[in-house]
């Protein structure tokens, strides 16, 4: 059996990602549609057409690696997003909906914020200057968002789910 190097790592970690991102891009709209709030109906939509942008940039890193735009199932993305269709489904109508939207939308955000965080640092390791931008304007994309994200919550959507109880 071949040694695995670090170069494999980041293909198959790239592929992971790539696959996750295709799967949030059809999770977004539906998101957004559970939605009460109208801020995070607004961020969810945004971050969709985000995600395309991040989805055409993954496709430019594989170009540069010399490898062919493919995901590999990833097993994390697919929990996230399953407990965020659990939320949409138990808490439909309630006023806690979106509280737990924005929570689940977070952690798809946090997953998506390691990734890219480690598949930066693997190109600078590796010397792939051009991936390595291109990944680090993903994760300030994905950190931005986060950070609206919990704006939202400690604004508005918290405080609304609170008051209801």
């Amino acid at each position: 059996m071949a040694t695995k190097t670090l170069n494999d790592l980041f293909h198959e970690t790239l592929k992971d990602i790539y696959y996750a991102e295709r799967q949030i891009l059809k999770a977004l709209p539906k998101m957004a549609r559970a939605a009460q709030d109208e801020q995070l109906k607004a961020a969810f939509l945004q971050h969709k057409e985000e995600t395309e942008g991040q989805i055409d940039r993954l496709k430019q890193v594989f170009e540069i690696i010399g490898k062919r735009a493919q995901g590999k199932t990833c097993d994390a993305i697919e929990g996230i997003l399953s407990e965020g269709e659990e939320i949409m489904d138990e808490f439909k109508g309630t006023p806690a909906l979106d509280a737990g939207l924005l929570a689940a939308a977070q952690a798809v955000e946090h997953y998506e914020i390691s990734r890219y965080g480690t598949l930066r640092s693997w190109a600078q390791q590796l010397g792939m200057k051009d991936a390595a931008t291109l990944l680090e304007e993903t994760l300030a994309e994905e950190s931005k968002t986060d950070e609206l994200l919990s704006g939202l919550a400690e604004t508005a959507v918290n405080s609304a789910a609170k008051k209801a109880a």
